[in-house]
């Protein structure tokens, strides 16, 4: 199994003067290519692009001889992934991705090394070709086994590498308990059907009067001066803090989540739908719900865990637990009330019958039989027998 770990670096000057040049050399024989290849008559192919870069680039810029040629080279990678991918589109009929476009200073700054011997990592440290001294990282590598390529970005000032490793480490032990619902929500992020609760993931909520602060600086800093320079990147950190303030907390419960249930239901929820409602958009962005069932998804894969996603239309929240009898159920009203007499919050009835629509997609050999209610005239609650 293939696996990266993303791991902060932390460069010398010398060190991080190298890594801003190697991103640089990537980003300018990107474009050096794409702007030969727009050109009338000019045919994109991998090895028309190679010998261009022979013949014509290495000569042209010889300073591209002052990092490691695979940052260069893998430019040309880089560029023959992209033209597929829009050649696909175009094949296909699908609108992305389009067509290739030049890269920008400082955005999305990255290069790769795709060969083990052009790296390599020891403890808390990496060596990367054509640099003598070896870079700080600020944890050693999570997983063991070989190491297969390494790239190196930048973001909001700071560098970062991903290490990909050939590595059995991502199932340590087997999930211990059955199955769980889970209801995906703004007030809370999440409720299980066992009743616990995570509380709502609102990162920019916490921190909207701080960026606010530092855009409006930013807003009244003449375009092209240093103080700008610095105030955008005062902006970029906080973006980043918030990110990562986001990400701990989706991979926390996902990895919670995998760990121990071994069958998870999951609502499909219209995330994308939900950002188009002006009072629930910022909220619906901010709690990240697609990036967590995302988590969910490729985690359970890895540690064999079976995930149902519930279908869209399938009305949790309105149905009651006990009995299964339909409801009205606005948003404004938190707790379900049945004829029944069965009262539970409207979540955690949610995150039931999830468990129970999980259950059912998996056996589908089980027959549903009621149980009596209590309440005359109601139907019974809903159970499995063989």
């Amino acid at each position: 199994m293939l696996i990266a770990h993303r791991i902060e670096l932390r460069p010398t000057p010398e060190q991080a003067r190298y890594l801003n040049q190697a991103c640089g050399a990537r980003r300018h024989c990107y474009n050096q290519l794409l702007d030969h290849f727009n050109q009338p008559g000019v045919t994109w192919s991998k090895a028309a692009a190679y010998q261009h870069y022979m013949t014509v680039l290495r000569v042209a810029f010889p300073w591209y001889s002052e990092v490691s040629s695979r940052v260069t080279r893998n430019a040309i990678d880089d560029l023959d992934a992209a033209f597929n991918g829009f050649f696909r589109r175009v094949k296909n009929g699908s609108k992305k991705p389009g067509y290739p476009r030049f890269k920008k200073k400082d955005v999305n700054d990255s290069f790769a090394l795709r060969e083990p011997a052009k790296f390599d990592v020891d403890g808390r440290t990496l060596r990367i070709e054509r640099l003598k001294t070896r870079i700080a990282m600020r944890q050693p590598l999570r997983f063991t086994g070989a190491t297969k390529q390494a790239t190196i970005s930048k973001q909001a000032g700071r560098f970062f590498v991903s290490i990909l490793a050939d590595t059995q480490d991502y199932n340590p032990h087997a999930p211990d308990q059955a199955s769980v619902g889970v209801d995906f929500g703004i007030k809370e992020l999440a409720v299980l059907s066992t009743g616990e609760v995570i509380p709502a993931n609102q990162t920019v909520k916490k921190n909207l009067k701080q960026l606010k602060r530092r855009q409006r600086n930013l807003s009244r800093k003449l375009k092209g001066s240093r103080r700008r320079a610095k105030a955008k990147l005062r902006v970029a950190r906080l973006h980043q803090r918030i990110r990562n303030q986001r990400q701990a907390v989706l991979h926390e419960l996902s990895d919670k989540l995998t760990r121990t249930y071994q069958v998870i239901t999951l609502e499909d929820l219209n995330v994308q739908g939900m950002t188009k409602n002006r009072r629930l958009a910022r909220a619906a962005s901010d709690a990240g719900l697609g990036e967590l069932r995302r988590q969910i998804e490729y985690k359970a894969k890895w540690r064999g865990v079976t995930v149902v996603i519930a279908d869209r239309w399938f009305p949790s929240s309105k149905t009651c637990h006990a009995c299964g009898q339909l409801h009205e159920m606005p948003l404004s009203q938190r707790t379900l009330v049945c004829d029944c007499g069965h009262i539970m919050d409207r979540d955690l009835n949610a995150a039931k019958n999830l468990d129970r629509y999980g259950l059912d997609a998996l056996k589908p050999d089980l027959k549903r039989t009621q149980e009596p209610c209590q309440t005359p005239g109601l139907p019974g609650a809903w159970a499995l027998t063989a």
